[in-house]
């Protein structure tokens, strides 16, 4: 994969890039947090034809006049009427893709090499399995401020980034298979002899489909519990070092009430925890 990784979630695909996506229709926004861009649709405005004209003639009206303006000081009419007609066109142009339900080109590499090529997943499976690994890497990302020296963010970016590829790339896979097996498993074979070339092929080729399938989805399971696991250690760390926090400051409130000495804090032991954290994270380098 390239230095960035872009991602679009609209109504009816995912599209995973290396390169920044298009606008079909409607609007788009980006988010970009170290290495991975995510490219969401903007919600249309709403304004109907009527409501886009009488904006338009708000802009036009005023352009209009100063065209009249510059053409009775003796300046050149056609070139500021050019330029009226250029900024109303824009206008209304930008209004209506505005009005429009947004949608993400499908990316034209086909002649790109397979590596850099985009991914476009459109069946519901893929799409859901993709989007819970996207959302469990929010989590992990949302980690690293509180666990401090313990993650290099730098390294661990990459690495999150790089295992979101890698699923995109599976999740392509199994989509083409999945679509390869059910037109396998549609091939009517009545009628056809047992002893058929025609037969074996198709026998052959379902079963190759059948192992291809069962890779991809270890893969999946692999890659999607990599990223579950540093999500779970990190939350879990922050959330035991805050039961810790509190068990120290009730230690010593205590203490203080009492009279008594404040003894070694009651908390949790945090520095057994520490490798669980790490490992999960060499887990998703791998």
């Amino acid at each position: 994969m390239g230095t960035e990784l872009h991602i679009g979630i609209d109504a009816e695909k995912t599209v995973v890039s290396s390169y920044p996506l298009k606008a079909r229709s409607g609007r788009i926004r980006r988010t970009r947090v170290g290495t991975l861009v995510e490219t969401s649709p903007c919600a249309p405005s709403g304004r109907t034809l009527e409501q886009r004209v009488v904006a338009t003639s708000r802009i036009a009206l005023p352009l209009l006049f100063l065209t009249a303006v510059a053409a009775a000081f003796g300046m050149s009419w056609w070139l500021a009427a050019a330029g009226s007609a250029g900024l109303v066109g824009w206008f209304w142009r930008r209004q209506a893709r505005a009005a429009q339900i947004a949608a993400f080109a499908v990316p034209r590499d086909r002649e790109q090499p397979a590596e850099t090529r985009a991914r476009v997943l459109w069946t519901a499976a893929e799409r859901a399995a993709f989007d819970n690994a996207l959302t469990a890497s929010r989590r992990v990302r949302a980690t690293w401020p509180a666990l401090g020296g313990m993650v290099d963010p730098v390294l661990a970016d990459r690495s999150l980034t790089r295992a979101l590829d890698e699923l995109a790339t599976v999740l392509a896979r199994r989509q083409d298979l999945r679509r390869l097996r059910a037109d396998l498993s549609g091939v009517e074979l009545t009628g056809v002899p047992a002893d058929s070339p025609a037969r074996a092929a198709v026998t052959e080729q379902a079963e190759r489909a059948d192992v291809l399938w069962r890779e991809t989805g270890a893969a999946r399971d692999r890659i999607v519990h990599s990223i579950e696991a540093a999500a779970r250690a990190g939350e879990s760390f922050l959330r035991e070092r805050r039961v810790a926090a509190i068990a120290g400051y009730a230690e010593r409130t205590l203490a203080r009430v009492t009279g008594s000495a404040a003894v070694a804090e009651s908390g949790p032991e945090l520095a057994s925890r520490t490798e669980a954290v790490i490992a999960a994270y060499r887990d998703l380098a791998a």
